[in-house]
């Protein structure tokens, strides 16, 4: 979850700024949080609270209601129906990391990533993405190998996985589709040495940098976990809201973890 908080942070100021390197530093004093932040914390907080997942979507979006969302988004916020909108949009894929974190078996994942994503992003590629990270994280966190994730993602899901980094990057623009943002996404990941590299990847590709820095950061979280310097740091960004709710989920995460382990 921290990890694509950190990707978020890390990426807003790329999004409209794109680089093609990996030449820089993970934080700037221009960076901040964005929607991808925000609504992560809102699935987190769902979580812990047995709370629906529209329900802290809506309100977490009214209360930080300058974040960057997506125009179509914001608008259903201000929405009083709240039916979903049929997006393909990488917006589902970014808030989706608690539930790889939380649930613990495959089945439980996919349903709540769905869940999670189909509040507003029902079109089948909405949830296939989601879906895809949040399985991701969950293979990672069960000490998957790289080669393990890259073909049941691929094989599940039909996402090209057998790229590399360097071989997307030239050609790459701005993209908010699932398909054609969680894939690099997930081959950023997939390509790099460590977290923080993980993160470099996504953004060095020169798209939707906040977001892809967000779903390769959760990702990398579950399989490298995150340097303390970095977890600081990251926190440093965050109102006093959001850290308690973190704070509040990793508890969370370790008490299940301790009453499976008893059973």
């Amino acid at each position: 979850m921290l990890g694509a908080i950190t990707g978020d942070i890390a990426g807003s100021i790329y999004e409209r700024n794109p680089i093609k390197h990996k030449n820089f530093e993970l934080f700037s004093p221009k960076s901040h949080f964005t929607d991808d932040s925000v609504l992560t914390v809102a699935i987190a907080k769902s979580i812990i609270d047995n709370e629906p997942y529209l329900k802290n979507i809506v309100e977490f979006a009214l209360k930080y209601p300058n974040a960057g969302y997506g125009g179509r988004f914001i608008r259903w916020v201000f929405e009083s129906d709240h039916k979903p909108y049929n997006s393909w949009g990488n917006g589902s894929a970014m808030r989706v990391s608690p539930i790889g974190f939380a649930f613990d078996s495959k089945e439980q994942v996919l349903e709540e990533a769905k869940k999670s994503a189909e509040i507003t992003h029902n079109h089948p590629e909405g949830i296939k993405g989601a879906q895809a990270v949040a399985l991701a994280i969950y293979l990672a966190r069960n000490n998957a190998t790289k080669e393990q994730i890259r073909q049941e993602i691929a094989s599940r899901f039909g996402y090209d996985l057998n790229r590399s980094v360097d071989e997307i990057r030239p050609s790459y623009k701005f993209e908010v589709s699932c398909q054609k943002s969680v894939p690099e996404s997930i081959i950023s990941f997939l390509d790099a040495t460590s977290f923080e590299d993980a993160i470099k990847n996504a953004i060095s590709l020169g798209g939707d940098a906040d977001t892809m820095g967000a779903i390769a950061g959760s990702i990398a979280e579950a399989y490298y976990g995150i340097p303390e310097e970095i977890k600081e740091k990251t926190l440093s960004y965050l109102p006093q809201e959001f850290i308690e709710i973190i704070n509040r989920f990793y508890k969370y995460l370790e008490n299940k973890r301790k009453e499976l382990n008893e059973r």
